[in-house]
């Protein structure tokens, strides 16, 4: 599990390191994945994840998915319960609409969205909007597109010569400047590294 490496390589972790993991998605076969927000689920998941990376509390839990077949009222309370324990920190949510986040946001405060987006991918162009605005943490996954960013007919690739660095190094530069609420990361063999230290505002 990539939770175990990540305890194993870091523990125990220095006082300013914010982890951050997800909960709400089951696999049921090789690449397939399914929304569970069934309460029990996320319950278990939460006190998996605590466990593996040996933490009293985790800094910030992601809803992996807001499950259809479950009301979000039960996800999003499950979670709200869960940090009122002091077992979540922060929550956060993944792959939503704005009108979804804002719909989560009267049943517990969110504190960052992790869409997909990139230079390539800027299909969440209104969610990023709608996080600097309220001033929350935004998360771009595949920030490098799947290795789209590097092809042959990239246009990324003649700014990236031009600049003497490599087309990934252009498309984390652009993502950086493109919003002051942007957290980068590189998903590597299911975990996510982040490329810039996210620091809790008090």
């Amino acid at each position: 599990m990539s939770e175990e490496i990540i305890a194993e390589a870091l523990y125990p972790y220095p006082a300013d390191l914010v982890i951050a993991t997800k909960g709400g998605f089951v696999r049921t076969g090789p690449n397939h994945w399914v929304e569970n927000g069934k309460p029990e689920h996320l319950r278990s998941a939460c006190e998996g994840s605590l466990r593996r990376l040996r933490l009293d509390q985790i800094d910030l839990y992601q809803l992996h998915r807001i499950d259809p077949k479950v009301p979000a009222e039960d996800q999003l309370g499950t979670l709200k319960d869960l940090q009122a324990q002091g077992k979540i920190k922060h929550i956060g949510l993944s792959e939503v609409s704005v009108s979804q986040i804002q719909h989560a946001r009267t049943i517990v405060p969110i504190v960052s969205i992790q869409n997909r987006y990139s230079v390539a991918d800027r299909g969440s162009e209104g969610v990023l909007e709608y996080c600097e605005q309220e001033k929350m943490g935004f998360i771009p996954w595949f920030p490098l597109a799947a290795g789209r960013v590097s092809g042959e007919d990239s246009p990324i690739r003649l700014v990236a010569a031009q600049l003497e660095a490599t087309p990934s190094q252009v498309a984390l530069a652009w993502l950086l400047a493109r919003s002051p609420v942007m957290l980068p990361i590189r998903e590597l063999r299911g975990f996510n590294i982040s490329k810039k230290t996210w620091r809790q505002q008090a």
